[in-house]
C-alpha cells in the first residue's frame, strides 16, 4: 500500500491516537545522555528515521519510551521527561537496569550473534552454532531475564496511564516480551500490542537450528501481539509458515494473514520501512558533507564511480562485491583505469569473532584487486573504514553505480538514501534478498547475491547504460521513495490497526 492510498494519513494519526497513550519499546533509546564538567546531564537525539518518525507521533499524545541503558550516565539518570525539538512535547524515557552479566548474555550471546545470524541465514551449520551450557545460561539468565524486565516496565507504564495504551515493540531483542506482558496483564484489556521486526524472517528450515524450547518461546512471544509487522511479504509469509510448522496448537490463515494461539488472534502484515527524504536532503546541504564531497572528487577525479556503503557485517556480502568488480575488470578491460570502486564501511560488532574475521577477509579481497590491477596512479578499490555519516552522504552524491548486494537484509536503507541525494542519475545494483527489492525492483538492476558473474555484468551494464534510461530509472526510484517514506510506514500500521478495529 502506498502512502497515496491513505489521503488522511496525518488525520488518521490524530484520530486514532487522541484518546490513547503511546509506549515505544526498543533495545536502544531515542536519546544519548552526556554529563558535562559541572555534572549537568544533556540530551542528544539518536539518529535515524525511525526515531524521527516515532518522536513525531509522540508529539501528538502522551508518550513513553522504554529502552536499555547505553552508558553509565543512562543508568544513573534512569528515567524522566525530556523535551527535544518542541518544548511543549514531553517524552518520558525510562531505562531498565539489567546486570552487566544479564545484558551480556541477552545481547552478545543470544540476540547477537545467535538470533541475528540465524535470521540472516549466516550460520555454517556443519560448524556453528554450538549451543553449550553457557549458551543456555545466557538464554535463561540473559535473554529471558532482560525481556522480563522490559515486560515489567511496560506493564507498569500501562497501569500508570488513565488511557488505553498502544505498545509498539521493536525488533529481535524483544521476542519474549509480548507474552510476558500478556501474562502480567490478565485482568486488564486496555492495551494493544504491536511488534515490528526490522530484520529478515527466514523459513522454518532455518528456525530448526534452535532447540524447541527456544524457538517455541520466541514464536509464542510474537503470537501474543495484536499486529505483527515485517519488512516484506516474504518475511510475513515465512513467519506464518514457521508457526504452522513449529508451534503446536496454533492455527493459521495464509490468505487473511491471521494466527490463532491461546485464544488470541495475531494479524501479520508487511510494512516496508523507509527514510525521511526531507531530513536527508537537509543534511546533504551541510558544510561538512560539502567538504567530504570535495575530498572524494579529488580521489575519483574523472573516473566513473561505484560506491557501496555498509557496516562490516558478513551478511552485507562485501567480499563478493569486490570479487564481482574484479571479474568485471577481467571481462570488460575497457574499464581498467577508468572506474573507481569506493567502499565506505562502518566497523560493526568487532567484539564478536565472526565480525573480526570478516573485516580481515574483506580487506584482503580489496587488496587482491588492487594488487592485480593497481598502478602508481590508480587504486582500483579504495576502502574507507570509520563511522562518518556525512562522508557516506557525500559518497552517495557522487556514485554512478550504487552496489547493495547483501546475502540477506531486512531493508537496506542505503538503497533508498542513495537515489534521494545522488547528483548523477546513478544506477542501483540491488540484491533480490534485500528488503528494498520489494519496492525498488522495477528501477534497480537486480542480482542474486551469490552470483558474482551476474553482479559483474550488472555493474558493467550500469556503467554503460544510456543517460536517458539512467535518468528514467533514477526519477522513478526517487518518486517512489518520497511517496513511501518513514511517515507512510507509521501510517500503514495505524491504518491496519484502525481497519482491524483494534
Amino acid at each position: 500500500m502506498a502512502s497515496s492510498d491513505l489521503p488522511g494519513c496525518f488525520e488518521l494519526q490524530t484520530s486514532y491516537l487522541q484518546d490513547r497513550s503511546l509506549i515505544f519499546v526498543s533495545n536502544r533509546g531515542p536519546v544519548t545522555l552526556q554529563k558535562d564538567e559541572d555534572g549537568e546531564i544533556h540530551f542528544q537525539r539518536s539518529g535515524g528515521g525511525l526515531v524521527t518518525a516515532l518522536l513525531g507521533l509522540a508529539g501528538q499524545v502522551q508518550a513513553a519510551w522504554i529502552a536499555s541503558p547505553a552508558s553509565e550516565v543512562d543508568r544513573q539518570w534512569r528515567e524522566g521527561e525530556i523535551h527535544l525539538a518542541d518544548p511543549d512535547c514531553a517524552l518520558r524515557v525510562r531505562f531498565i537496569l539489567p546486570s552487566e552479566a544479564a545484558y551480556e548474555g541477552y545481547y552478545s550471546v543470544i540476540a547477537n550473534p545467535l538470533i541475528w545470524f540465524l535470521q540472516h541465514s549466516m550460520w555454517d551449520i556443519a560448524r556453528a552454532p554450538t549451543l553449550t551450557h553457557q549458551t543456555w545460561q545466557a538464554w535463561e539468565q540473559g535473554y529471558v531475564e532482560v525481556n522480563r524486565q522490559f515486560a515489567a516496565a511496560v506493564i507498569e507504564q500501562i497501569r500508570a496511564s488513565s488511557r488505553p495504551s498502544l505498545v509498539m515493540l521493536q525488533d529481535y531483542h524483544l521476542y519474549l516480551a509480548p507474552r510476558l506482558i500478556r501474562r502480567g496483564m490478565r485482568t486488564r484489556k486496555n492495551y494493544i500490542l504491536t511488534h515490528f521486526i526490522h530484520i529478515p524472517w527466514p523459513g522454518p528450515e532455518d528456525w530448526s537450528i534452535l532447540p524447541p524450547a527456544m524457538r517455541e518461546a520466541i514464536l509464542e512471544g510474537l503470537c501474543a501481539v495484536d499486529l505483527l509487522g515485517f519488512q516484506t511479504r516474504q518475511d510475513a509469509l515465512n513467519f506464518i509458515r514457521t508457526v504452522e510448522t513449529m508451534l503446536p496448537q496454533a492455527f493459521v490463515n495464509y490468505r487473511g494473514g491471521r494466527i490463532w494461539h491461546h485464544n488470541h488472534t495475531t494479524h501479520v502484515r508487511d510494512f516496508p520501512i523507509s527514510i525521511d527524504p526531507g531530513a536527508l536532503r537537509q543534511q546533504a546541504e551541510s558544510e561538512e558533507v560539502a567538504q567530504f564531497n570535495a575530498q572524494l572528487v579529488d580521489v575519483v577525479q574523472d573516473r566513473r564511480l561505484i560506491v557501496r556503503i555498509d557496516r562490516t557485517e558478513p551478511s552485507k556480502n562485501i567480499v563478493r562485491g569486490f570479487q564481482a568488480y574484479d571479474e568485471m575488470l577481467e571481462l570488460h578491460p575497457d574499464h581498467i583505469g577508468h572506474v573507481q570502486f569506493l567502499a565506505v564501511l562502518v566497523p560493526s560488532r568487532l567484539e564478536v569473532e565472526e565480525y573480526q574475521n570478516y573485516l580481515d577477509e574483506l580487506m584482503a579481497a580489496a587488496g587482491r584487486v588492487n594488487a592485480r590491477y593497481g598502478t602508481s596512479e590508480w587504486e582500483p578499490v579504495r576502502v574507507l573504514v570509520g563511522e562518518s555519516y556525512p562522508r557516506a552522504i557525500a559518497a552517495m552524491q557522487l556514485y554512478d553505480v550504487l552496489l547493495a548486494n547483501p546475502v540477506a537484509d531486512g531493508m537496506n536503507l542505503v538503497a533508498k538514501e542513495g537515489p534521494i541525494v545522488n547528483r548523477k542519475d546513478g544506477v542501483v545494483v540491488l540484491s533480490e534478498r534485500a528488503g528494498a527489492h520489494q519496492q525498488l525492483c522495477d528501477e534497480a538492476l537486480v542480482i542474486s547475491p551469490c552470483d558474482v558473474y551476474a553482479t559483474a555484468q550488472a555493474l558493467h551494464e550500469a556503467l554503460v547504460m544510456p543517460l536517458e534510461e539512467r535518468q528514467r530509472r533514477a526519477a522513478r526510484m526517487r518518486e517512489k521513495i518520497e511517496r513511501e517514506d518513514i511517515s507512510a510506514w507509521l501510517c500503514w500500521q495505524l491504518d491496519a490497526l484502525n481497519r482491524l478495529g483494534l
